[in-house]
């Protein structure tokens, strides 16, 4: 099992103090605690915690509150330990970004699998946010070598193979990307 950085947010000095022993026997490191929401947003900005492990119901600002500041800034994996269990606020805790809810009081044996599907659904969504912003990316690279392409077919006359050819050898020859060329004859051409 992986060892993870993890930020205990809970009202109840006892609870988090049970919870740091127990994360600290399964092989994980308690990088901070905090007593309610206020405090939580405070200690993810300053310690970067991989996990978050969260009550909902805390004095000065709710768990849901604080992880959705959090996630904001900074996304992690949150857990919300709860003595509640009504609809609205599982519902509510998911909205917010929760990657795991456990009720308390649970058992001791519950906690590690929970912090690693939690990781795991974490990560899953990490990956595909990256993929989303790589296909983006890709998609508007296509669009200015399109654009870039007609403009050298109508101004020089080239079919659209001999346009595209033009612009793969700039690119090779001044070891740029194709995107930053295709950017070059676009710029120069609203200038002209």
């Amino acid at each position: 099992m992986e060892s993870y950085r993890i930020l205990i947010a809970e009202d109840e000095p006892l609870t988090r103090m049970m919870l740091q022993a127990r994360l600290e026997k399964i092989g994980h490191q308690v990088v901070a605690e905090a007593e309610n929401g206020v405090q939580a947003v405070q200690a993810a900005r300053a310690h970067e915690p991989d996990l978050i492990l969260m009550d909902i119901r805390m004095p000065e600002m709710d768990g849901i509150e604080a992880a959705r500041a959090i996630i904001q800034e900074r996304p992690c994996a949150i857990v919300f330990l709860t003595a509640y269990s009504e609809q609205e606020l599982v519902e509510a805790a998911s909205e917010a970004g929760a990657f795991g809810y456990l009720v308390k009081p649970f058992r001791k044996e519950d906690l590690g699998p929970a912090i690693e599907i939690a990781m795991l659904r974490f990560r899953e969504l990490q990956a595909r946010n990256r993929e989303v912003e790589e296909l983006k990316e890709a998609l508007e690279t296509r669009k200015l070598i399109e654009r870039a392409k007609g403009i050298l077919m109508q101004r020089l006359g080239l079919t659209e193979e001999e346009a595209f050819k033009r612009i793969h050898f700039q690119a090779r020859n001044q070891n740029k990307k194709m995107r930053e060329i295709a950017e070059s004859i676009i710029t120069a051409a609203d200038l002209i």
